[in-house]
């Protein structure tokens, strides 16, 4: 066969035929490398998630980051379709209890809402058939051991609640700030320990913060924490 028309047949490749045959195989060569890259990232990162599993919350602490209850608490007991036992705006006495229908003295100091309502619970099985009770903080005073005291120069002397995160400033601002004998620069936060014996005082300028916006001195409160504003000398 001439070679004219051996190329016009197709059995010989002209040199733009095998620039385009050798570019082909390239691309698919490239494509083929492309696929077994991106299928051993995927199975080493699954082989990573394999190995380190994420971790589920740590269930003691998320429970110990629930309200616990404290004298001077107001509360809504809501016992499910029993009306007359349910009470609302009711108030955990100084001595840590309170009282209900059919219930006359029950220990809530000390626990969360939902341990007080499963308390409850059992206690009212001997007069209902599967009670039902949710427990409703009304307004929040909390246990001694976590509230924050403020005394002294402040503007409000007063023990409030002790949330979480709380600083300096935030107790100041409840405080309602500083007298106008205050000694601001000497205040201190009592800080006290496991032991009674046990506690540390913590320099703190109020005045350099709330007067001068000197937020090194926003210390964060713990539970328990006593804020001493002294009186200044004139």
């Amino acid at each position: 066969m001439a070679p004219a028309a051996a190329v016009q047949a197709g059995l010989v490749a002209t040199p733009r035929a095998t620039h385009r045959i050798m570019r082909g195989n390239a691309m698919r060569r490239l494509r083929h490398a492309s696929t077994q890259f991106f299928c051993a990232l995927v199975l080493a990162g699954c082989a990573g998630q394999s190995g380190s599993p994420a971790r589920s919350p740590d269930v003691a602490s998320l429970a110990s980051s629930e309200y616990v209850l404290g004298p001077g608490d107001t509360l809504t007991v809501f016992v499910y379709r029993q009306p007359e036992l349910s009470a609302s705006e009711l108030p955990i006495r100084p001595d840590g209890r309170l009282s209900l229908p059919l219930i006359a003295d029950i220990e809530a100091a000390g626990r969360t809402p939902s341990q007080l309502g499963k308390a409850l619970e059992e206690r009212l099985r001997t007069y209902v058939r599967d009670p039902n009770v949710t427990v409703m903080v009304r307004s929040f005073q909390g246990p001694p051991s976590r509230q924050i005291r403020v005394i002294g120069e402040a503007a409000q002397p007063m023990a409030m609640p002790y949330r979480e995160g709380m600083t300096v400033l935030d107790v100041m601002i409840g405080a309602r700030g500083l007298t106008r004998y205050a000694a601001g620069n000497r205040a201190e936060i009592i800080r006290r320990g496991a032991a009674a014996s046990d506690q540390r005082a913590i320099p703190v300028r109020l005045s350099d913060l709330l007067r001068d916006g000197d937020i090194s001195q926003d210390v964060a409160m713990q539970p328990g924490d006593t804020l001493i504003i002294p009186q200044g000398w004139f």
